[in-house]
């Protein structure tokens, strides 16, 4: 490839967005007549990063403030103290970051990559782009004029003369698909099909593989039926699998498409389910494996989520092109350019539309099988805090899930596909496909006191914390711990009510005569509202006492108002007890002050 055109776009994606996003770079790249190469940051040799001439990152920010997985290596590698200042000298860059700016670490992964690019003697071309959820028109709001000035500069390292935007002929021209679909006679024996082809298709990237499926034994309201969240304890049955896991860890769970949706979906598209087809990169891709035929139907259930993901941008793009039907080719068009981002906005991802329901709206729509493959969004996983000590319930795991339901601005009714899947399942026969990560909580040496910050469904982690201490408690000495709890109602949503009293009794872990203490917040039995931070500054001096003790904080729960009102709370007792070493900040330096919020 020639150096003197080629764009290297790198991404680091968690979810698919920022995948998208330099998905895009590069067909715009494309389109402008230079070489681009996109590429996770996971893939490249970081090595080879000083011998390229232009570089466009596009990087996730996940939770408070973490890295993608696949950025991990990349970025340990830019952090070796043995690079010079020079390095990259000869480097340009941009840097774009997709994130939430109702996270108190908004886009922190792109802002540091940016300072240490910079460190590491690379020229920045353009201003640090930041993509913002919140954002009326999500991460496009900020995306769309950033490119604009990205291409400006871009044509500014190359010399070129010509204008930044591509000519009229290639602007809306349709590109190659990225896979061929390979169609085989119904005789072939070698047929994967259910949950084997998550493993088959893992060869393609298409999917994350599950480690084993496991007999979910118990599936348990834990809130009133009178209450409007519903909320499940679910356990699920590890036999003789081996596995293991710590409290804090992770379950990954790989959820499954009801058949009304994807019949729905097939009749839509035309497709022939019992059609037996492999898919393959259409051009050549460096340590790819054939994979076994599939039918057309365990494709659709197993890698594409037609149930609950809404397309993307460059879905209604390409749609444009199959358009038969004059008016619906003019709107498609109108939905990808700058112009009608908004609308479509709210069109789509506002109502969480899925590919079906925009299929439905634009009959005349024919998609080819190899566009669907690569447009419809992937079936992915969905992670739960662990909220069981393997102590305490050997052969087991335990989760604490709501399950998702809400109403879109117009009115719709929506479901979470993965917990709504999870509640229905028959608690003997069920079985689930699962795995276990590392989660960013993880439970210090019985002899750290610990503050447990954890609402609602925020006390998954902290019920598998306050087990193992339990189980440990029982052979040797354990320091106190302090758990503040939250819910609306005493009588509805007072999660594990009964455990939690145990533990605080009988010099149990929880307890006062441990030095500990369980506090609990109700919102909503009583004209104030009260919270977990008006607790936590009613004991104001018992938790200032665990924190000069040594203790660690740990707070979970909903990424809303939460997070941010807890972290005030325990700035007023650092400021109160005039001690500026107790601030969640200093203490968060230390790795003693750790916060797992979603959305």
């Amino acid at each position: 490839m020639d150096r003197r055109a080629r764009i290297l776009v790198l991404y680091a994606s968690q979810t698919g967005n920022a995948e998208d996003v330099a998905e895009r770079i590069g067909r715009e790249a494309a389109r402008r007549a230079y070489l681009p190469q996109v590429m996770s940051m996971d893939r490249y040799d970081p090595r080879q990063l000083a011998s390229e001439n232009a570089v466009i990152f596009v990087a996730s920010t996940t939770g408070q403030g973490d890295k993608p997985d696949t950025m991990k290596r990349f970025w340990k590698f830019l952090l070796n103290s043995s690079l010079s200042k020079r390095w990259l000298e000869n480097v340009n860059y941009a840097v774009f970051g997709l994130g939430d700016s109702g996270y108190q670490k908004f886009n922190f992964v792109a802002l540091k990559l940016d300072r240490r690019l910079a460190d590491l003697g690379a020229k920045s071309i353009v201003y640090r782009g930041l993509g913002d959820d919140q954002h009326r028109s999500g991460y496009e709001g900020a995306l769309d004029p950033w490119l604009t000035s990205l291409w400006s500069a871009v044509r500014g390292i190359y010399g070129r003369e010509e204008a930044s935007e591509p000519a009229n002929d290639t602007a809306w021209q349709l590109d190659p698909p990225k896979y061929k679909i390979v169609y085989h006679q119904p005789h072939i024996s070698s047929v994967a099909e259910g949950y084997s082809t998550v493993t088959a298709f893992s060869s393609l990237r298409l999917l994350s593989t599950a480690d084993a499926s496991f007999l979910q034994i118990k599936n348990m309201r834990l809130t009133d039926t009178s209450h409007e969240q519903d909320v499940r304890h679910l356990e699920f049955d590890l036999g003789g699998s081996g596995l293991e896991y710590a409290p804090g860890d992770v379950l990954g769970v790989f959820p499954a498409q009801s058949e009304e949706a994807v019949s729905r979906f097939m009749e839509r598209c035309g497709l022939d389910e019992p059609a037996l087809v492999s898919v393959e990169p259409a051009n050549a891709v460096e340590g790819y494996q054939n994979v076994a035929p599939v039918t057309l139907r365990t494709l659709v259930e197993a890698v594409m989520d037609v149930s609950s993901a809404s397309p993307r941008r460059y879905f209604f793009e390409v749609m444009m092109h199959f358009a038969e039907a004059e008016h619906e080719k003019e709107r498609l068009q109108y939905f990808a350019t700058s112009e009608g981002r908004d609308d479509l906005y709210n069109y789509n991802q506002r109502e969480r539309r899925t590919v079906t329901e925009v299929l439905e709206d634009f009959p005349s729509v024919r998609l080819p099988l190899e566009w669907l493959v690569q447009l419809v969004p992937r079936l992915r996983p969905r992670y739960f805090s662990i909220s069981s000590s393997l102590k305490a319930h050997p052969n087991e795991i335990h989760l604490t899930m709501a399950v998702v339901q809400w109403t879109t601005p117009f009115k719709r009714k929506r479901q979470g596909l993965c917990s709504t899947w999870l509640a229905q399942l028959d608690s003997k026969t069920g079985v689930v496909p699962v795995w276990v990560t590392k989660g960013i909580l993880k439970l210090p040496r019985p002899s750290v006191p610990l503050i447990l910050v954890g609402p609602g469904t925020g006390c998954a982690p902290f019920r598998a914390f306050i087990e193992e201490r339990a189980a440990i408690a029982a052979s040797q000495p354990v320091a106190p711990i302090l758990f503040f709890f939250g819910c609306r109602y005493s009588a509805k949503d007072f999660l594990y009510k009964e455990q939690w009293q145990a533990f605080a009794q009988d010099r149990g872990v929880l307890s006062q005569e441990n030095g500990g203490g369980f506090f609990v917040a109700f919102s909503r039995d009583q004209p104030r509202k009260i919270y977990v931070q008006h607790r936590i500054r009613e004991q104001s001096k018992l938790v200032y006492k665990l924190i000069e003790d040594g203790a660690a904080i740990f707070v979970s729960g909903s990424a809303d108002k939460m997070p941010a009102d807890v972290a005030q709370a325990f700035d007023e007792i650092a400021a109160e007890m005039g001690d500026p070493r107790a601030a969640p900040k200093k203490l968060e330096a230390l790795g003693r002050y750790v916060v797992e919020v979603w959305t």
